[in-house]
């Protein structure tokens, strides 16, 4: 089932054990049952610290549970874990194994002090390139805490249990049978939500205390990163406050054109990106949301102030906020948001299996989406408002020789349709005859662009039509002091690339701004 290379690899991999490690699988006599055992044999031949039994009684199946022989496993794979959980499983043999998780030794405290029980289970596919991080984070979760379990389930496998809790977007983490959250989450947000009180206390207490900087920096994806990096080169304090270090970046799938690396993927240049801000005398503060800008005036420091209270105070502050998927804004969008309406083809492609579905959008997102979407589902429409796709020539022609889709020009969407549970249509203004036309399907992929994430900033900032920050060559916004690259400012091309050269550049713009204004 694993190829030569992927057994040699694994096998290297599984000399780092240092105690045994037990699989539990609970099988049946469907073919998957017999595909999972097979793999799990691999795996169990390939070290003698891996022992493998079939008297699992476990109700999903097929599944195996990960752990040592003197506890049972609370790490549990409804699935067979390939394609992007692949990973997930590795990891799980490591660290059930006795090799250690490279996580800061606070969050384990934190997790070693949860209280349950708490029984996790994640939806997956095999496709989504954002649940191996939930998946991981829980299974570290359960390791170290015997109050806590982690089921990775996937959804192509086991469909009933998708259309029973009408679960149309993945990573979908259920907490003790009650919905917790949809989409990627990394370990300190899955603490921190669980944990909720205790870890608001924590940021707040550590940022109550936190001494002014000469370079903020907001936002953690590519420009915010790179930002950070170019200030403390320069020996400056610097600090990094994110919602989510990695932005939108996190949500990429594959990246094909950020020059010297031929092909990577968003989670892992995040994780890159991350990394390489820690490397230096950086002060990460994630999981912060900023809601308020209140320029440096009078001699007096300029203000970050964050939903948690806390207010950051520095010299110069970059903002490096990045953009979010715009919304089509139409009555029902939001209602059934991860109940149909998805942003995601890859992560929920796989769960509109055999179904009818919508792309929202013409452009190269838009097509590619399609183009995706048909080798899974039954039927794909696409709708654009343009008369004409936006899309790549070459993408527009592999488009159109494909059997099971359909491509609507001047098409206005103009309703969301439901039945309270799930996505059953959306209605369109045909705008050549300007009359209402109605589609039954079961989910909607919007691909519209972006939009900045720059609410916060309206009343403090000069932006522009589109709400991007105005800025000059140095990165200067309309605010002596006040920095800002990215997608999130008014230089064209939303690229990653372009996004970490505006980054260095408005750093090294806040840097001579500080030796100019001592």
């Amino acid at each position: 089932m694993l190829d030569a290379n992927i057994k040699n690899q694994l096998q290297n991999y599984l000399t780092r054990l240092v105690q045994p490690v037990e699989l539990i699988a609970s099988l049946d006599d469907s073919a998957k049952s017999r595909e999972m055992f097979e793999l799990l044999q691999e795996i169990a031949a390939l070290s003698p610290l891996v022992t493998l039994k079939s008297d699992g009684q476990d109700v999903r199946r097929p599944s195996f549970r990960v752990g040592r022989p003197e506890a049972p496993g609370r790490i549990v794979f409804a699935g067979i874990p390939l394609g992007h959980e692949f990973t997930s499983l590795v990891l799980a043999l490591l660290q059930t194994g006795g090799h250690p998780a490279k996580v800061d030794a606070a969050l384990l405290e934190q997790i070693g002090e949860l209280t349950g029980p708490l029984n996790f289970e994640v939806f997956i596919s095999l496709s989504c390139h954002n649940c191996p991080d939930v998946v991981q984070a829980l299974n570290l979760m359960a390791l170290n805490n015997p109050s806590v379990t982690s089921v990775m389930i996937d959804g192509a496998l086991f469909q009933d249990e998708v259309e029973a809790r009408q679960i149309m977007g993945v990573p979908a983490v259920y907490l003790n049978g009650q919905p917790f959250g949809n989409g990627r989450m990394g370990l300190e947000e899955i603490l921190a939500k669980v944990d909720n009180d205790a870890s608001a206390e924590r940021a707040r207490a550590r940022l109550q205390d936190a001494e002014p900087f000469e370079v903020l920096v907001v936002g953690g994806g590519p420009a915010g990163s790179a930002a950070a990096i170019y200030a403390a080169r320069k020996g400056i304090r610097t600090g990094v406050v994110a919602e989510r270090f990695g932005g939108q970046v996190l949500d990429t799938l594959a990246i094909e054109n950020f020059i010297s690396v031929s092909r990577t993927e968003g989670p892992k240049l995040g994780v890159a990106l991350e990394q390489h801000v820690k490397d230096y005398d950086v002060d990460v503060i994630n999981l912060q949301r900023a809601k308020k800008l209140v320029p440096a005036q009078d001699g007096r420091l300029a203000e970050v102030h964050l939903e948690s209270g806390a207010v950051l105070k520095s010299r110069a502050v970059i903002l490096a906020t990045g953009a979010r998927w715009r919304e089509m804004n139409v009555p029902g969008e939001a209602e059934y948001k991860n109940r149909g309406v998805a942003f995601c083809p890859h992560c929920d492609g796989p769960l509109f299996k055999g179904k009818r579905v919508a792309v929202i959008g013409g452009g190269n997102s838009g097509v590619e989406a399609a183009i995706d979407l048909a080798g899974i589902v039954s039927h794909v429409t696409l709708l654009e408002f343009a008369d004409t796709l936006r899309a790549d020539a070459v993408l527009q022609a592999k488009l159109a020789s494909l059997p099971n889709v359909t491509i609507i020009k001047s098409a206005q969407t103009r309703e969301v349709l439901g039945d309270g549970q799930k996505v059953t249509g959306l209605v369109y203004r045909d705008r050549t005859t300007d009359r209402d036309r109605t589609i039954e399907l079961e989910g909607i992929f919007v691909q519209i662009g972006l939009l900045p994430n720059t609410d916060w900033l309206k009343d403090t900032l000069t932006l522009s039509a589109r709400g991007e920050i105005e800025v000059d060559a140095r990165g200067q916004t309309s605010a002596p002091g006040i920095f800002a690259a990215g997608d999130a400012t008014t230089v064209p091309f939303k690229q990653i690339v372009i996004a970490m050269g505006e980054g260095a550049k408005a750093s090294l713009g806040a840097f001579d701004y500080l030796i100019r204004h001592p």
